[in-house]
């Protein structure tokens, strides 16, 4: 029997049943049941993401029940998990990457891009990331906080609250929802968070046999891409919060890696592109870093932690 820990929305679940399906696959043998824990950031809805902070927002309850053996592993999209894992704990596969990209949607019978968007259109998302990119290129739309699972935001959408809103297509083709997008945002101009699109499964380090029953599910190329991605986060020693984008593409050996620190208000974006053996991706993604910095990223980086003032989370 394996227990996977996996938070309580569609999404979420659908990632968990995805994986104790190939778990399944590889092993008929297997049992697998799905044990849902609900995190800080589920239990917190009405406060920007930026102000709760974000030392595993949706992981931290997770990786105690992998810590307190109540489960054997857990599955996050990888885009939440930290750089930086609690000791005893490991990133034991990546999954095949869906789609990477950011997309827009819009309400019922409506379609176009940001650039069809009028002037002063409210646009719905709670990244920092996107929040940046979307007022370098259309400073004159209004952005306003978008907080639930996919499901609530989309029906926050449909009654009206937005005028569009901003989500990882990943979730949204996952969902089965292709046919409600109206523009995907395109890369390098638009990168996305580091690890979109991916999925992490994280176990605890001296389970040798849930990491053995879990490397068919690693995927080299992606576990190799967003290896560059997320050391060029923690070099930054920066957070899902933090206006920080990258996309690591691998091909014939190479992976090649974009990367950007913006400021919130979109005055200043920095890009870097870097390229290296697939081997060494962790290095590509410290140079990137490292090359980012020399820009002036560090003071940009600064100048963001101390505008964003963190609140402490809500009792449960």
């Amino acid at each position: 029997m394996i227990r996977i820990a996996s938070r309580g929305s569609e999404l979420a679940l659908w990632q968990s049943r995805a994986v104790a399906g190939s778990l399944r696959a590889a092993d008929p043998s297997l049992q697998v049941e799905i044990e849902v824990i609900r995190t800080t950031g589920d239990r917190i809805q009405d406060v920007p993401l930026a102000k709760i902070g974000d030392k595993g927002l949706f992981t931290k309850e997770l990786d105690n029940a992998l810590l307190e053996d109540q489960a054997d592993l857990a599955v996050h999209s990888l885009k939440d998990i930290p750089t930086r894992l609690p000791d005893g704990l490991t990133l034991a596969a990546v999954t095949v990457r869906e789609d990477p990209r950011d997309v827009v949607l819009l309400p019922p019978g409506q379609a176009g891009g940001l650039e069809a968007l009028e002037p002063g259109a409210r646009v719905g998302t709670s990244s920092l990331r996107r929040v940046a990119q979307l007022r370098k290129r259309r400073p004159d739309l209004e952005l306003v906080d978008l907080r639930g699972n996919l499901n609530t935001r989309l029906a926050k959408l449909d009654r009206g609250e937005y005028d569009a809103i901003i989500l990882a297509a990943a979730g949204v083709l996952r969902l089965g929802w292709r046919d409600r997008i109206s523009a995907y945002l395109e890369p390098p101009r638009w990168l996305p968070a580091v690890g979109q699109g991916a999925l992490g499964i994280v176990c605890r380090t001296d389970r040798d046999d849930i990491r053995a029953a879990l490397a068919p599910l690693n995927d080299p190329d992606t576990a190799a891409a967003t290896t560059a991605e997320r050391a060029l986060l923690r070099a930054l020693e920066g957070g899902c919060q933090i206006p920080i984008g990258a996309l690591g593409l691998v091909d014939e050996g190479q992976v090649y890696l974009a990367g950007l620190v913006a400021d919130t208000d979109g005055s200043r974006i920095l890009r870097v592109h870097q390229v290296g053996d697939v081997k060494h991706a962790a290095a590509v993604g410290r140079a990137a870093a490292d090359e980012l910095l020399a820009k002036g990223a560090g003071e940009i980086l600064a100048s963001v932690r101390a505008r964003v003032v963190l609140a402490e989370p809500a009792a449960p």
